[in-house]
């Protein structure tokens, strides 16, 4: 039945209007200082590194970012909140405006509170990193790095499927350079047609992400229609840790199962992850198996399930070697030193390998994946593969932050 004149004008008001920002060489917002409830800069930028924020409540948004300027050339990437990659090196010739849209998961800590002498909280528990990321606030935040040419960005509530990701400090979004993981460049590999809501927190376990309330949180937003990518295994497999050991063959497909059977109670796929292995290489170059039982394990019960399985246990172990023991260290952090955790290389790397498992496996994603052709056993090289480093390089914030 057609719309009258006076619903039609009922509808325009309900519906949310954009915010458009002029983020122009010129423009005052760029001198701007953010505040508290509104919108503007971020302490410690430079004209080839600044971050943009806008306040906002929890959510989904669209955002429309216009790049390029009449008098200078620009290469653009753009990050959001706590360094997910949106953009990579978008290029523009001096006079060219192009346009480019993406999707952004906003998120607080706060929990519905649970009826009074009912058990839970009414807020996910933070540990004092978490208070330091532009992840667990009431805003949104944009980084534009490389050589930035931003005319305008325009921002807007959306509903979208939401791929959530549950999982440990090789899913996370790592707060700064030069560690990344995966879930942080997946975004950029898809369209403007999903959103990536990345839960993941480093040292988590099944149990502890239950506990921290961390699961919940991400429950309360979830809808049908919605994805949860599970990834958990390397600080499960823990013997040390008493508290949140869980035994690769009862405990831990418990746990799974009862992650998986939440998510479908709410209408939403769960999709299982197998951990990616360490950097450990034998005398012929093979990766060594630490992980192999907890792999194993994910394998079987995504069969047993019927779910999706990404099997990043296998592609990471492919990548590694088709690198060799020389080159691999260049693709995780600390300059190597690090054996399990990776810098923006070795990130890009994995996000790819989920991409291409995500576009064979999951006929509902894809259509959204947008990364090209990428075949594990020959992996591009650190050159091609570049990324520009965040604007955060330690463990704070900017001064002033």
């Amino acid at each position: 039945m057609p719309l009258t004149p006076l619903l039609l004008i009922m509808a325009a008001a309900a519906a949310p209007t954009p915010l458009t920002f002029d983020l122009g060489s010129a423009s005052p917002l760029r001198r701007q200082s953010y505040q508290a409830g509104g919108h503007g800069m971020e302490p410690g930028g430079t004209e080839s590194a600044y971050l943009f924020s806008v306040a906002l409540p929890e959510g989904n948004y669209r955002v429309t970012v216009r790049l390029g300027d009449t008098r200078s050339a620009g290469n653009t990437t753009v990050k959001a909140e706590a360094r997910r990659l949106m953009l990579r090196n978008v290029a523009t010739r001096k006079g060219q405006f192009v346009e480019r849209s993406f999707l952004v998961n906003v998120r607080t800590p706060a929990l519905p509170p649970p009826p009074a002498n009912a058990p839970g909280g009414q807020q996910v528990r933070l540990s004092p990193r978490d208070g330091q990321e532009y992840t667990w606030d009431d805003k949104l935040t944009l980084e534009f790095l490389g050589k930035p040419q931003v005319a305008s960005v325009t921002i807007a509530p959306v509903e979208a499927p939401t791929l959530y990701l549950a999982g440990d400090s090789t899913v996370t979004d790592q707060f700064a350079e030069p560690a990344a993981s995966w879930g942080q460049m997946l975004p950029a590999l898809l369209d403007d047609g999903v959103a990536v809501a990345n839960h993941a927190k480093s040292g988590a376990t099944l149990k502890s992400f239950l506990t921290d309330l961390r699961f919940d949180k991400l429950l309360s937003n979830m809808k049908p229609g919605d994805f949860l990518f599970l990834q958990f295994g390397h600080n499960d497999q823990k013997q040390e840790w008493p508290q949140t050991y869980a035994d690769a063959a009862i405990t831990y497909p418990a746990y799974l199962r009862t992650y998986m059977a939440e998510a479908r109670r709410r209408g939403a796929h769960p999709v299982l992850v197998t951990s990616p292995e360490r950097r450990n290489f034998d005398a012929q170059g093979r990766i060594r198996e630490t992980l192999g039982v907890y792999a194993a394990a994910v394998r079987k019960l995504a069969a047993d399930e019927g779910v999706p399985l990404i099997d990043l246990n296998a592609d990471s172990r492919a990548i590694y070697e088709a690198l060799g023991p020389d080159v691999a260290p260049t693709a995780f952090n600390d300059g190597g030193a690090d054996k399990t955790h990776h810098n923006n290389y070795g990130a890009w790397l994995l996000a790819n390998a989920v991409a291409q498992r995500i576009k064979a496996r999951i006929p509902a994603l894809a259509g959204h994946v947008t990364a090209p052709a990428f075949v594990p056993a020959k992996p591009p090289t650190a050159a091609q593969a570049a990324i520009v480093p965040s604007l955060i390089h330690s463990d704070q914030r900017p001064a002033g932050s």
